[in-house]
């Protein structure tokens, strides 16, 4: 009885997963994206969602001590992206700052440390919870950080 509950829900996720398109979303790869040069990722995590909209997403936390903030930094990365060809586009809340890549392949969400963790706490966005635990850990240390949300496909 075991085995045909386990093989329904092969069945089950096969289909949800063609029910899609049949194409698995592809996973977003950080080095595609142009970072300011000289910050550390100091965590990363993946995610899917497979449902009607399928996606991967990668969020990275971004730490560089040459900014003297993470205004600073998240203005660089602004900079650095436009430099790049990338677009700026609207972002999913007022905090965060967004820009499609050239082809609009990849879609970057940015935000400082301490907004992210607001909008986190708020409900308004979602992160895995290592990356919130990474935020929370560089705002203690006082480090200019800023959270990155990378997305693979047109958004």
């Amino acid at each position: 009885m075991r085995k045909f509950g386990a093989g329904l829900a092969l069945v089950a996720l096969a289909a949800s997963v063609s029910a899609c398109g049949g194409d698995a979303p592809r996973h977003p790869i950080l080095s595609s994206v142009p970072l300011v040069s000289g910050g550390q990722v100091v965590a990363r995590a993946n995610a899917c969602d497979v449902g009607a909209n399928a996606y991967c997403a990668l969020d990275v936390v971004l730490v560089d001590p040459r900014f003297r903030s993470a205004q600073e930094l998240v203005a660089g990365e602004r900079t650095w992206l436009k430099g790049h060809g990338w677009i700026r586009v609207a972002a999913q809340t007022g905090d965060e700052q967004a820009a499609d890549s050239p082809g609009d392949h990849l879609r970057v969400t940015y935000s400082t440390a301490a907004l992210d963790l607001k909008d986190i706490d708020l409900g308004w966005i979602k992160r895995p919870r290592p990356i919130a635990l990474a935020l929370s850990d560089a705002i203690y240390r006082g480090s200019a950080a800023m959270s990155i949300n990378i997305v693979a496909g047109p958004s």
